[in-house]
Protein backbone atom coordinates (compact mmCIF):
# COMPACT_ATOMS: atom_id res chain seq x y z
CA UNK A 1 0.00 0.00 0.00
CA UNK A 2 1.93 3.33 -0.79
CA UNK A 3 1.96 5.84 1.93
CA UNK A 4 2.01 9.35 0.84
CA UNK A 5 1.19 12.94 2.18
CA UNK A 6 -1.51 14.75 0.30
CA UNK A 7 0.88 17.60 -0.64
CA UNK A 8 2.90 14.57 -3.03
CA UNK A 9 -0.31 12.90 -4.66
CA UNK A 10 -1.97 15.57 -6.67
CA UNK A 11 -6.12 15.66 -6.85
CA UNK A 12 -5.32 14.78 -10.75
CA UNK A 13 -3.48 11.85 -9.99
CA UNK A 14 -5.90 10.37 -7.48
CA UNK A 15 -8.76 10.94 -10.03
CA UNK A 16 -6.67 9.27 -12.79
CA UNK A 17 -5.32 6.05 -10.47
CA UNK A 18 -9.12 5.68 -9.11
CA UNK A 19 -10.27 6.27 -12.92
CA UNK A 20 -7.89 3.15 -13.63
CA UNK A 21 -9.70 1.19 -11.13
CA UNK A 22 -11.95 -1.78 -12.73
CA UNK A 23 -15.54 -1.14 -11.38
CA UNK A 24 -17.67 -3.46 -9.15
CA UNK A 25 -20.15 -4.71 -10.42
CA UNK A 26 -20.12 -1.96 -12.75
CA UNK A 27 -19.86 0.86 -10.65
CA UNK A 28 -16.68 2.51 -9.03
CA UNK A 29 -17.26 3.22 -5.43
CA UNK A 30 -14.73 4.91 -3.60
CA UNK A 31 -14.48 4.52 0.06
CA UNK A 32 -12.63 7.88 2.07
CA UNK A 33 -12.33 7.04 5.76
CA UNK A 34 -10.32 7.56 8.46
CA UNK A 35 -10.92 8.95 12.43
CA UNK A 36 -12.61 12.28 12.53
CA UNK A 37 -11.17 14.98 12.58
CA UNK A 38 -8.43 13.80 9.62
CA UNK A 39 -9.55 15.37 6.56
CA UNK A 40 -11.88 12.74 4.71
CA UNK A 41 -15.13 15.66 4.00
CA UNK A 42 -12.68 17.61 2.47
CA UNK A 43 -10.55 15.65 0.65
CA UNK A 44 -13.81 13.40 -0.30
CA UNK A 45 -15.69 16.83 -1.77
CA UNK A 46 -12.59 17.67 -3.88
CA UNK A 47 -12.65 14.48 -5.35
CA UNK A 48 -16.16 14.79 -6.34
CA UNK A 49 -16.19 17.69 -7.64
CA UNK A 50 -13.06 16.74 -9.92
CA UNK A 51 -15.00 13.54 -11.24
CA UNK A 52 -18.43 15.24 -10.99
CA UNK A 53 -19.06 12.03 -8.81
CA UNK A 54 -22.11 12.28 -5.97
CA UNK A 55 -21.35 12.06 -2.45
CA UNK A 56 -22.55 9.27 0.19
CA UNK A 57 -21.88 11.05 3.74
CA UNK A 58 -21.80 8.98 6.40
CA UNK A 59 -22.69 11.69 8.62
CA UNK A 60 -26.47 11.36 7.18
CA UNK A 61 -26.38 7.49 8.86
CA UNK A 62 -24.00 7.82 12.31
CA UNK A 63 -24.86 9.23 15.55
CA UNK A 64 -22.88 10.85 18.60
CA UNK A 65 -24.57 7.35 20.53
CA UNK A 66 -24.34 4.84 17.96
CA UNK A 67 -20.99 4.34 16.43
CA UNK A 68 -21.59 1.03 14.71
CA UNK A 69 -25.44 0.19 14.68
CA UNK A 70 -25.93 2.33 11.48
CA UNK A 71 -24.29 -0.01 9.30
CA UNK A 72 -27.23 -2.20 7.99
CA UNK A 73 -29.08 0.64 7.27
CA UNK A 74 -26.32 2.32 5.22
CA UNK A 75 -25.53 -1.22 3.24
CA UNK A 76 -29.12 -1.93 2.46
CA UNK A 77 -30.05 1.80 1.39
CA UNK A 78 -26.83 2.81 -0.54
CA UNK A 79 -24.30 0.49 -1.05
CA UNK A 80 -26.42 -2.79 -2.24
CA UNK A 81 -28.64 -1.08 -4.33
CA UNK A 82 -25.97 0.73 -6.13
CA UNK A 83 -23.58 -2.36 -6.55
CA UNK A 84 -27.09 -3.99 -8.20
CA UNK A 85 -27.34 -0.85 -10.93
CA UNK A 86 -30.17 0.37 -8.58
CA UNK A 87 -30.47 3.99 -7.34
CA UNK A 88 -29.76 4.61 -3.36
CA UNK A 89 -32.45 6.20 -1.20
CA UNK A 90 -31.46 6.61 2.10
CA UNK A 91 -32.91 8.26 5.08
CA UNK A 92 -30.91 10.79 7.06
CA UNK A 93 -30.35 11.80 10.53
CA UNK A 94 -31.67 14.60 12.00
CA UNK A 95 -28.83 16.80 12.95
CA UNK A 96 -31.15 20.50 12.73
CA UNK A 97 -33.74 19.36 15.02
CA UNK A 98 -31.76 16.49 17.18
CA UNK A 99 -27.98 17.40 17.76
CA UNK A 100 -26.34 14.12 18.98
CA UNK A 101 -28.36 12.45 15.77
CA UNK A 102 -30.57 10.22 17.43
CA UNK A 103 -33.52 10.39 15.21
CA UNK A 104 -34.41 10.54 11.40
CA UNK A 105 -35.27 13.14 9.44
CA UNK A 106 -36.48 12.93 5.36
CA UNK A 107 -35.09 11.37 2.46
CA UNK A 108 -31.85 11.55 0.28
CA UNK A 109 -31.68 9.32 -3.43
CA UNK A 110 -28.51 9.33 -5.07
CA UNK A 111 -29.22 8.53 -9.02
CA UNK A 112 -27.12 5.18 -10.13
CA UNK A 113 -23.79 6.47 -10.86
CA UNK A 114 -20.88 5.25 -12.69
CA UNK A 115 -18.47 6.86 -9.76
CA UNK A 116 -19.65 7.55 -6.52
CA UNK A 117 -17.79 8.80 -3.18
CA UNK A 118 -18.39 7.73 0.06
CA UNK A 119 -17.23 9.81 2.94
CA UNK A 120 -17.15 9.16 6.70
CA UNK A 121 -16.00 6.93 9.56
CA UNK A 122 -15.69 3.55 9.39
CA UNK A 123 -16.98 3.14 5.48
CA UNK A 124 -14.17 0.61 4.03
CA UNK A 125 -14.96 -1.29 7.05
CA UNK A 126 -14.24 -5.22 6.42
CA UNK A 127 -18.42 -5.40 5.32
CA UNK A 128 -16.69 -3.58 1.62
CA UNK A 129 -13.85 -5.79 1.27
CA UNK A 130 -14.77 -6.96 -2.67
CA UNK A 131 -17.39 -4.41 -2.86
CA UNK A 132 -15.65 -1.07 -3.31
CA UNK A 133 -13.18 0.27 -6.20
CA UNK A 134 -10.58 1.96 -4.29
CA UNK A 135 -10.58 2.99 -0.39
CA UNK A 136 -8.52 5.99 0.59
CA UNK A 137 -7.36 6.27 3.91
CA UNK A 138 -7.02 9.64 5.73
CA UNK A 139 -5.47 10.28 9.38
CA UNK A 140 -3.62 12.79 11.33
CA UNK A 141 -2.16 12.70 14.78
CA UNK A 142 -4.79 12.75 17.58
CA UNK A 143 -4.31 16.12 18.90
CA UNK A 144 -4.71 18.00 15.51
CA UNK A 145 -7.94 15.90 15.26
CA UNK A 146 -9.19 16.72 18.89
CA UNK A 147 -8.19 20.45 17.76
CA UNK A 148 -9.95 20.16 14.58
CA UNK A 149 -13.60 18.65 16.02
CA UNK A 150 -13.31 21.13 18.51
CA UNK A 151 -13.08 23.91 16.69
CA UNK A 152 -15.93 22.74 14.83
CA UNK A 153 -18.35 21.57 17.22
CA UNK A 154 -17.16 24.08 20.17
CA UNK A 155 -14.94 22.67 23.76
CA UNK A 156 -18.41 21.53 25.60
CA UNK A 157 -18.62 18.61 22.96
CA UNK A 158 -14.74 17.38 24.33
CA UNK A 159 -15.85 14.46 26.14
CA UNK A 160 -18.33 13.27 23.18
CA UNK A 161 -15.14 13.49 21.06
CA UNK A 162 -12.92 12.01 23.38
CA UNK A 163 -15.05 8.94 23.87
CA UNK A 164 -15.67 9.19 19.74
CA UNK A 165 -12.39 8.94 19.33
CA UNK A 166 -11.72 6.11 21.66
CA UNK A 167 -14.60 4.06 19.67
CA UNK A 168 -13.28 4.73 16.37
CA UNK A 169 -9.40 3.45 17.81
CA UNK A 170 -10.88 0.25 18.85
CA UNK A 171 -12.80 -0.55 16.08
CA UNK A 172 -10.11 0.25 13.26
CA UNK A 173 -7.78 -1.52 15.40
CA UNK A 174 -9.80 -4.57 15.34
CA UNK A 175 -11.00 -4.11 11.51
CA UNK A 176 -7.85 -3.47 10.08
CA UNK A 177 -8.98 -0.46 7.86
CA UNK A 178 -6.16 1.51 7.68
CA UNK A 179 -4.01 -1.94 6.39
CA UNK A 180 -6.17 -2.36 3.55
CA UNK A 181 -6.79 1.01 2.22
CA UNK A 182 -5.10 1.40 -1.28
CA UNK A 183 -3.47 4.76 -0.24
CA UNK A 184 -3.03 6.32 3.42
CA UNK A 185 -2.59 10.20 3.75
CA UNK A 186 -1.23 12.03 6.30
CA UNK A 187 -3.03 15.81 7.01
CA UNK A 188 -1.26 16.27 10.74
CA UNK A 189 0.52 19.47 8.83
CA UNK A 190 -2.36 20.78 6.89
Amino acid sequence: MPECNVAILSDYQLRDEILRREPVDGIRIVGVDGPSGGGKSTLARRLADLTSAPMVEVDDFLSWDDFAGWWPRFDAQVLTPLLAGRDAHYQVRDWAGDWRGGSLAGWKAVPWPPLVIVEGVTCTRRDTVGRLAYAIWVEADPAVRLARGLARDGDEHRDLWQRWMGEEAAFFAADGTRDRADLRLDTSDR
